[in-house]
């Protein structure tokens, strides 16, 4: 199977980026499904509360991928920094970061459009930055950990986070038995490109690891009209024609290829907390 990894395939940014709906309904999906795990922001703002030396003096908090916003009003709240950049790529996501961040006004934050491979903010202009469930997206995720170093202030920490390589193995295994991809468990990870075994490494070519955290996050899917909203979204599986971005269709053949019930399944988040070699220094 040598298909290109969907994260890292130029061709399907539109696709999975062009609309801020689509990665709702799957956020939305997902939380719904959720049993255990801290939720992600909160245990960002912990990290960076307790490994920078003056948390309650931050200045600029700089949060790349930031997506619809949520770790970006979280940090923005919970930190109360003078201001946090929240950084993407993909207009749709930031218009709609910009219309929640218009109803708490009392929150200092910018929204820009920008490539994280050439982070556009001065040398040594942040006090943390975060890369959450983003460095997935580049085939070099080193030089984007090299644009935080260059970023960071002295003293300043970075929070990185990504998931397992098998993450989610359970859904890829009903996919494959309901015939919908009978390559599912075939098929390469989201998350090779910066994963919970390499992160750690990834980070060390740039920055100084301070701290590497694991947790095991669980989702329970009701059953087969829940998970279909997850799947809809998913550009994992090779779906026919009409069942991709369709969750009623999906739903319709998973209620005909599989007896409805439950499913459990499971993915490792990982925190690396990094800082500047010259801070270790």
């Amino acid at each position: 199977m040598n298909e290109p990894n969907p994260f890292l395939d130029p061709a399907r940014q539109h696709e999975l980026y062009g609309r801020a709906s689509r990665l709702a309904g799957r956020t939305s999906a997902l939380m719904r499904a959720k049993t255990s795990g801290h939720p992600v922001p909160e245990t960002i703002v912990s990290l960076v509360q307790t490994h920078h030396a003056q948390p309650d003096h931050l200045r600029v908090v700089l949060d790349i991928g930031c997506g619809r916003g949520t770790s970006s009003l979280v940090i923005a709240d919970r930190l109360r920094p003078r201001r946090v950049v929240g950084l993407d790529a993909a207009p749709a996501l930031l218009e709609q970061a910009r219309a929640r961040a218009q109803e708490l006004p009392y929150l200092a934050i910018d929204f820009v459009r920008g490539d994280f491979h050439y982070l556009p903010l001065p040398a040594r202009s942040c006090d943390a930055a975060v890369a959450a469930f983003c460095l997935y997206h580049s085939p070099r995720p080193d030089e984007v950990i090299a644009q935080i170093a260059r970023v960071l202030a002295p003293g300043g920490v970075a929070v990185l986070v990504t998931k397992g390589l098998d993450s989610y193995r359970e859904v890829d295994q009903l996919v494959a038995g309901s015939g919908l991809d009978r390559w599912a468990e075939c098929h390469e990870s989201l998350y090779t490109a910066a994963h919970s075994d390499n992160l750690p490494d990834l980070a060390a070519s740039s920055l100084d690891v301070i701290a590497v955290l694991h947790e095991e996050h669980t989702f329970t899917f009701d059953g087969h009209d829940h998970l279909a909203r997850y799947l809809a979204t998913n550009p994992k599986y090779h779906l026919a024609p009409g069942l991709y971005g369709n969750p009623s269709a999906l739903a319709a053949a998973l209620h005909e290829a599989l007896p409805d019930q439950p499913l459990a399944t499971s993915s490792r988040i990982t925190f690396v907390v990094a800082r500047t070699w010259e801070e270790a220094g």
